[in-house]
């Protein structure tokens, strides 16, 4: 059997498309436990199991696993699947499957190499032996130089303290709005598994946006020519601080509302029933991938 995990956050707008895929490529006696907060009157008989739960998102994902594996058997699978992500392919061949644990590994973002709870797939039993975890908190050095966590970081340290391999799922695009948004994932051997619209529940500025805006605090490290007094150094990082706080302002301004107002077109088409694959890794020989233009 299928558990699908998913955590919807003050907003109904993505549980019709999500039911509707998963509906479609997920196993018919599928249920899905859903955390749901803010949405007063989720659909009828939609979910196996509804609840409203405090804490980060991946404590919340933790708290999903817990609960189905107080009911499942081992042998069942978990599908870990964010409110704004979803199935674009059958998902038995991924079931049966002898590989452990499939993910989404976001390449895109910076070389990040962990699995991301987007989209992960995995036994109950194995996620109970290798102390599954979505929490952020062991740390990578970036393909910027820059030493980062994320969620799905303490995963990855307990897959890396074991030995054990697994199987990510890259970014497919041909089509590439945004560096990280609007991303179909799959591998060489499954094609496009899955879709991940990204910050379906939150501001549009993503980790890329800040580090090539420069308006990440990761960034912000003791340079060379920082003064060695330490109250002049302060000053300096507060001059800083406040510079990143005005290119921030300015990317909301300027930036925002474009890459919103393009999030929103492409969830109208979603929710109109665009081939979504197309759209994002149109066919060979087609017009669309005559036109492909590659975008950040």
């Amino acid at each position: 059997m299928l558990h699908v995990a998913t955590v919807h956050w003050q907003s109904d707008a993505w549980i019709p498309v999500q039911l509707r895929q998963l509906g479609r490529f997920a196993p018919p006696d599928t249920r899905i436990w859903a955390c749901l907060n803010g949405i007063p009157d989720p659909p009828a008989g939609a979910f196996h199991r509804i609840v409203d739960l405090d804490g980060t998102h991946p404590q919340k994902l933790n708290a999903l696993a817990d609960l189905i594996a107080a009911e499942a058997s081992a042998d069942d699978h978990i599908l870990f699947l964010d409110g704004d992500a979803f199935p674009v392919r059958p998902l038995e061949p991924l079931l049966a499957d002898p590989a452990t644990l499939f993910a989404v590994r976001r390449d895109e973002n910076f070389g990040d190499p962990q699995p991301h709870p987007c989209f992960c797939v995995t036994t109950v039993g194995y996620w109970r032996e290798v102390g599954g975890d979505w929490r952020p908190g062991y740390r990578w050095q970036n393909t910027l130089g820059v030493t980062v966590t994320d969620p799905g970081a303490n995963l990855l340290l307990a897959l890396q303290e074991r030995g054990d391999a697994w199987r990510p799922l890259v970014r497919l695009n041909t089509v590439d709005l945004h560096p990280v948004w609007f991303a179909l994932y799959g591998d060489d051997e499954y094609g496009p598994v899955a879709y991940h619209h990204g910050a379906g529940f939150r501001g549009r500025l993503a980790r890329v946006d800040t580090m090539r805006a420069g308006l990440s605090t990761e960034m912000d490290k003791p340079r060379g020519s920082d003064s060695k007094i330490p109250g002049l150094r302060r000053l300096q990082r507060h001059y800083r601080s406040r510079q990143r706080a005005r290119r921030r302002q300015r990317w909301e301004r300027d930036e925002g509302p474009r890459q919103q107002a393009l999030a929103d077109e492409i969830f109208r088409a979603i929710v109109d029933d665009d081939d979504i694959v197309e759209r994002f890794r149109p066919r060979a020989g087609t017009p669309e991938a005559e036109g492909t233009q590659h975008s950040a």
